[in-house]
């Protein structure tokens, strides 16, 4: 789920539109003979193309060498096997305490320039100079470049190509399909080990989270973020993730009154019981309270979910690779095995 804050500026801008996985040998084959990829041969110094999903077909003499991404979309990168192709990232990268946030994954975040850590910062002058080849983001929505600011996209845009990866309305297996496609294009290989033995523990996550529901039937899950004055709920017929894991057959709450763009509903701290549920999935981002501030809520400490110790971290904005979504399949398996029936 974007950050409901980032949703609203997003909305305003008037940037929104109104409104198991096949086997690996399968799955990587696709990859490489999608029409929509148009992976280049294996040799940058030919022509190199890539058909995002707006969708628009980008376009260089050469294979990009020199890619900069929002922090998420660098990071599914590198799982996929790019490593010293990724020279600039924006969003969300370091705490404040030097420590890598969740979405940076396996990205090493010393080497690379950080052109801005928190939304609406991102340096144009500082993008200019490492002479971008290409830029990568997520696309929540039609026309949204996620993390790239409204104020300064008319600069930051024609600097050079940019692909988006729908990451919205999806099941979140599409857009880690769509940026091995992009990764291989860029010269990664999806047959190296680090990239099959992520998809394998992928595949058993997702099995463990089917085998979780069996055994233990009638859990009810909402997926929450909470910020001082309000509680957002977040709905599963938008978000990826949610998406998917509600066809594995998690039974995720709906919210029923829906914000701008229809990710999530917006409740008062008053009204933060609205919709019962068993387990909470919490988004865990610096950007949004955690377990220790909540205690100040009175209605949090009243949820049936939080007296029973049934909260559990979310990843609001997974990282769209095998490696990085396999583990929160795996923290989602655990706390249905462990969940009790409280509603």
């Amino acid at each position: 789920m974007p950050d409901p804050v980032s949703v609203r500026r997003l909305s305003r801008r008037g940037l929104f539109a109104a409104g198991g996985a096949a086997a690996l040998a399968a799955v990587l084959a696709g990859c490489g003979r999608d029409d929509t990829a148009n992976p280049s041969s294996g040799n940058s110094s030919g022509p190199w193309s890539f058909t995002d999903d707006r969708p628009e077909t980008v376009t260089a003499q050469a294979r990009p060498g020199r890619v900069v991404a929002f922090t998420g979309s660098a990071a599914a990168l590198v799982d996929f096997g790019l490593g010293q192709e990724v020279v600039g990232v924006f969003g969300e990268t370091k705490k404040s305490d030097g420590s890598k946030e969740p979405q940076a994954g396996d990205l090493d975040v010393e080497s690379v320039e950080i052109l801005g850590n928190v939304w609406g910062e991102f340096s144009v002058e500082k993008y200019a100079a490492l002479r971008p080849e290409l830029l990568v983001t997520h696309m929540y929505d039609p026309g949204a470049y996620w993390y790239v600011p409204d104020e300064s996209k008319d600069k930051i845009l024609p600097l050079a190509p940019v692909v988006t990866i729908t990451t919205a309305r999806v099941p979140m297996t599409k857009p880690i399909e769509r940026y091995a496609q992009l990764a291989e294009s860029l010269g990664a290989d999806l047959s190296a080990p680090k990239v099959t033995d992520a998809k394998a523990r992928f595949d058993a996550a997702a099995e463990a989270v089917r085998q979780a529901v069996k055994a233990n039937p009638g859990i009810k899950v909402m997926a929450a973020s909470g910020s001082p004055d309000l509680f957002y709920v977040s709905n599963p017929k938008v978000s990826t993730d949610l998406m998917y894991f509600a066809e594995l057959g998690v039974d995720i709450v709906v919210p029923t009154k829906l914000e701008a763009g229809d990710y999530f509903e917006a409740l008062s701290w008053e009204n933060a019981g609205k919709f019962p549920a068993d387990l909470i999935l919490l988004d865990n981002r610096s950007t949004a309270l955690q377990p220790a501030d909540l205690t100040a809520k009175p209605t949090w400490k009243q949820l049936p979910a939080v007296q029973a110790g049934q909260v559990t971290g979310w990843d609001a904005v997974p990282r769209f690779s095998y490696a990085g979504a396999a583990p929160l399949l795996e923290n989602l398996a655990t706390a249905i095995q462990g969940a009790k029936k409280l509603t």
